[in-house]
């Protein structure tokens, strides 16, 4: 395998750090893209991998794009991401978290985790037993910061959704605008619920069909396949579950004007943001639109927020986008290219 540094995704990461605990089965890993506006934050993974040094590439990836995500967000802090690895035939046992927590700790606080994929907040409790450097616990009222970062994240994707189909399509209101959404669950889930409210057409895809079937049943929605929904004909394309799932290949298949969605790192390569753009399809920078959850497991951590606070700065997404698009008009530069370098300036790269 090659050393990290040689990693296409290595991006001057301060802190890559694998951890291996025999007794527990832990094999984890976690990335510290950048400290500069503060501790590196982000959430912990729990995924199966058919190779490990995809785990490292997705911890590389998605470090990176918190460092993007909080200083887009005007939080006060960097970039951090940790990787579970999850043995094919094995159990998330306490054990295991209560190691990932005693690695946390290990980093003095350059590190703060969060739930993400394969986690859930009860997961966070039992590692929060082993640091401190966690956020993201069950709140003690509905007026705190703080708990499971779905729906938080879902808020503000709907509001991101809201300003594209403004930005593509001229309209404020989702009512009879055909959103295809890839992914329903806690984030796609409550998007769809959003705007199905608001008399938005639906088409929902999932992997868990079970899922997708049931919200289907609620909503009023139709169902495609997870990947074939890459394909319809739509007005917009919410994606909502894993990343890398614009390439050049999907690219030039999709149907729709605008691709909006809470899935991280969605472009496959930094090419794909220019491909999109020489579309024509106006594009939310994931990183950008699915800020919500950082935003409130943030403020947690950083005791500063209340439940309207976090509201009110999720509320701030849709005007970041416009901003975006509008110098992505202006220099005619692709709005991924206008983002990332916004994010740069703002930790000390540009």
């Amino acid at each position: 395998m090659s050393a990290v540094w040689d990693f296409a995704d290595f991006d001057d990461h301060e802190h890559v750090h694998m951890f291996r605990d025999r007794d527990s089965g832990l094999t984890a890993v976690i990335a510290v893209h950048s400290t500069h506006l503060g501790p590196g934050a982000g959430g912990v993974r729990y995924w199966h991998y058919p190779q490990r040094a995809a785990a490292i590439t997705d911890a590389l990836r998605l470090s990176r794009g918190m460092s993007y995500k909080n200083a887009m967000a005007g939080l006060p802090m960097g970039g951090g991401k940790g990787v579970i690895l999850a043995d094919q035939n094995g159990a998330k046992t306490p054990e295991l978290l209560a190691a990932f927590g005693r690695a946390v700790e290990s980093l003095g606080g350059a590190y703060v985790t969060a739930e993400d994929v394969g986690i859930t907040d009860a997961d966070m409790v039992q590692i929060a037993k082993h640091t401190k450097h966690v956020s993201g616990l069950p709140v003690a009222s509905g007026a705190d910061a703080g708990g499971d970062p779905g729906p938080f994240t879902a808020l503000g994707v709907y509001l991101g959704i809201k300003a594209a189909i403004r930005e593509g399509l001229n309209t404020d209101s989702a009512k009879d605008v055909h959103v295809a959404i890839q992914g329903v669950g806690s984030v796609g889930g409550g998007v769809a619920r959003r705007l199905a409210a608001e008399g938005a057409k639906l088409t929902l895809a999932d992997v868990n069909l079970t899922r997708a079937k049931a919200l289907a049943d609620e909503l009023g929605a139709d169902l495609a396949d997870s990947a074939a929904i890459m394909e319809i004909e739509a007005d917009v394309l919410s994606p909502n579950a894993l990343g890398a799932i614009l390439t050049e290949a999907s690219i030039e298949k999709l149907r729709v004007p605008v691709v909006a969605g809470g899935a991280n790192n969605q472009l496959a390569t930094a090419a794909d943001g220019q491909r999109i753009h020489d579309r024509g399809i106006v594009y939310a920078p994931d990183y950008v639109i699915n800020a919500g959850g950082i935003i409130n497991v943030a403020l947690e951590y950083l005791g500063q927020g209340s439940r309207e606070e976090v509201e009110s700065r999720i509320a701030q997404i849709p005007g970041r986008l416009a901003e975006i698009w509008a110098e992505s008009k202006a220099s005619g530069t692709p709005a991924s290219v206008v983002a990332d370098r916004m994010a740069q300036g703002l930790i000390g790269r540009g």
